[in-house]
């Protein structure tokens, strides 16, 4: 794909993921604390199958800094720092060795949001995060799962419009 078409399609990607975590901002909580069905990992998910790791790290940088810059706090910028650095490197790992679908890889994504998060929790507010892990882990599965089947459709729907 040309340069220029691979910077516009980024720059659609950004905005479609800081769309999407407005968007997620507005829904009600599902009642467990940092749980979130993670929207905007969908346009990040598509930038590293259509692109590679750069432009999803690209993506997913630009989504978290006008998130903070416009709804956040520097500790919210901290936990999606920490979640979206290890969510993208697992993501990235499990695209490369090319044994898992979309789908299995937004859930391991989403599992290493939160896992992340709890990283940056540890950090933030010493021991005893992880007793919540667990609930995270399958909340991250389920979300992942679901944005990784979108994803797929989205990512076979743009490829083919890219041959045309």
């Amino acid at each position: 794909m040309p340069n220029t078409r691979r910077i516009a399609v980024c720059g659609v990607l950004s905005a479609l993921a800081f769309g999407l975590s407005y968007l997620e901002m507005l829904l009600p909580s599902p009642g467990i604390v940092g749980a979130k069905l993670g929207l905007a990992n969908l346009a990040i998910l598509v930038a590293l199958y259509l692109f590679s790791w750069r432009e999803a790290a690209a993506v997913s940088g630009v989504r978290i800094l006008l998130s903070w810059l416009i709804f956040g706090s520097f500790t919210s910028l901290i936990y999606s720092l920490a979640g979206g650095l290890v969510s993208l490197i697992i993501m990235s790992l499990l695209k490369k060795i090319d044994i898992f679908s979309p789908v299995g890889v937004s859930i391991a994504g989403g599992v290493g949001h939160n896992f992340g998060q709890m990283l940056a929790a540890l950090a933030i507010l010493g021991t005893g995060v992880f007793g919540y892990l667990p609930l995270l882990i399958v909340t991250g599965a389920i979300s992942g799962a679901i944005i990784g089947v979108v994803a797929t459709i989205l990512i076979k729907a743009l490829r083919k419009v890219g041959k045309t």
